[in-house]
């Protein structure tokens, strides 16, 4: 099926306002030229300049670590409420950076901020709801731009971000910091080696008991308002609102790197399916009754699963539930011809030879052996360093020490703006899907066409002492990062 823009739009005419009171708002948008981003590069910015919006749960964390890393310069800091600015502001101070030279704060400061000519990256991490606004701003403005997740939940403002890029030449990149976990770069490896042969399925999830962070009362007495951060409860009233898979780039976008999504395959169709609705209501009824939270009727059901086919023929699961009393998982699986290697826990099962079984699992004394011997040569480099850094186990450092050393040396990035909208485009599907007796979804085609011919992603270690890091007595565990 030749599924382009014009295609799937003129496709979807019969949403109209059933869709929008879904929370589905695809439309028409001119299609204008420019060109690929497939595999593109800028010239190189020596010094980066850098400025960050949103310093609430996720913004510190990254500021902190964008702060050490050399020739960044943060230059300016933006938040809707400027206390938030003026604490970080003591932070660069208090730790031997020098701090922003601007600063900008209410409902639009993110517009000046894009608007300084200074700034070469806009590092965005705001509430969902202003990813889309803030990306297409900063790109109108010149400056490339780094999104938290999800970078868009809809495939109008997907397709948005698409050809803003591709006409502003601009890069538009998603956050997607678990591309870089050492299990998901341990995979990455072995599949380009060829270890799991030829690769067949996948399994990955977004399974965390939000439950407590959605509900919880911000507290504006601690940093970043309280634990969620969440001042309006801006997840919570989305995930209320919402069906299907409103988070799926954890879990998909390290699969979709395995698979070369955009890059020799891509996402053909899919179809989705949840559970009812009871977690939610059930945890507000016990917690907070009588009060507005236990009145609420929650639309997403507690456990969706989504299946995706490529247009090779591969085959993807992913699930999603953020309402259940389950330990975390991204499950994380990958099978092929050869074997196959899944984490929480990490195991893996490899046949000896060509046509061999592989009954059972690697002893853990083996796994063992095969992670030390297969782990990606990033983390064989930085590693160690990022945990010492911090971030959900250190792959926000090494996210973020990628994007800036890539920027730095004029190189494509590892993710683009086809990478964001493919991922993202889970979302709006899966909803429909599901609002549609678990019908089939075609996803887009984003790239139009560019995707047999990409090339696959590419990442090598940095050079850290070459960067200008040193090793010993620099790098301490910073308290802002996220650990889960």
């Amino acid at each position: 099926m030749n599924n382009t823009r014009r295609d799937f739009l003129k496709g979807t005419a019969w949403m109209g306002v059933t869709a929008m009171a879904a929370g589905c708002m695809s439309g028409a948008l001119k299609i204008t030229g420019g060109g690929t981003m497939l595999n593109w590069a800028d010239k190189p910015l020596k010094k980066l300049r850098v400025g960050v919006i949103g310093l609430g749960m996720r913004g510190p964390g990254a500021l902190h670590i964008l702060a050490i890393i050399p020739g960044v310069e943060i230059v300016a800091l933006c938040d809707k409420h400027p206390e938030r600015v003026a604490m970080q502001q003591k932070w660069l101070r208090d730790n031997g950076h020098s701090p922003a030279k601007k600063e900008f704060s209410g409902e639009e400061g993110y517009k000046k901020l894009c608007e300084e000519a200074d700034i070469d990256l806009v590092y965005n991490a705001t509430p969902w709801h202003l990813h889309v606004p803030i990306a297409l701003y900063a790109m109108e403005h010149g400056k490339h731009v780094a999104t938290e997740v999800p970078a868009a939940f809809t495939i109008e403002d997907c397709w948005k971000l698409v050809e803003t890029s591709e006409r502003t030449r601009r890069h538009c990149m998603q956050l997607e910091n678990c591309c870089y976990g050492e299990i998901e770069m341990l995979t990455l490896n072995m599949a380009r080696k060829g270890i799991l042969g030829e690769l067949l399925h996948a399994e990955c999830a977004y399974i965390h008991d939000l439950r407590e962070c959605c509900y919880q009362d911000p507290d504006v007495n601690k940093p970043g308002y309280g634990v969620s951060g969440y001042m309006d409860y801006w997840r919570l009233k989305w995930n209320l609102a919402h069906k299907g898979n409103q988070y799926p780039t954890h879990g998909l976008g390290p699969v979709a790197w395995y698979f070369d999504i955009n890059r020799g395959d891509r996402f053909d169709y899919l179809v989705s399916l949840e559970s009812k609705a009871f977690g939610f209501k059930d945890y507000a009824s016990a917690r907070f009754p009588e009060t507005w939270k236990a009145r609420q009727n929650p639309a997403m059901g507690d456990m969706n699963t989504t299946l995706v086919k490529t247009v090779k023929g591969r085959s993807i699961m992913i699930q999603h539930d953020v309402t259940s009393p389950r330990p975390y998982s991204r499950i994380n699986l990958v099978s092929g011809s050869r074997g196959i290697l899944k984490d929480y826990p990490y195991q893996v099962a490899l046949s000896k030879k060509r046509g061999d079984g592989a009954h059972e699992w690697e002893s853990a004394e083996s796994a063992e052996k095969i992670r030390k011997e297969y782990m990606h040569p990033l983390w064989k480099e930085a590693g160690e360093f990022a945990k010492v850094v911090g971030g959900h186990g250190g792959m926000d450092f090494l996210m973020i020490l990628r994007l800036c050393y890539c920027l730095q040396n004029g190189l494509p990035l590892d993710m683009d703006v086809y990478d964001l909208a493919a991922w993202c485009s889970v979302c709006e599907l899966s909803e429909r899907s599901v609002r549609n007796r678990s019908a089939t979804q075609d996803v887009p085609d984003f790239t139009k066409g560019a995707w047999m011919s990409g090339r696959p992603v590419v990442i090598e270690p940095v050079g850290l002492e070459k960067m200008g890091f040193k090793r010993d007595g620099e790098i301490k565990k910073d308290s802002a990062q996220l650990s889960v």
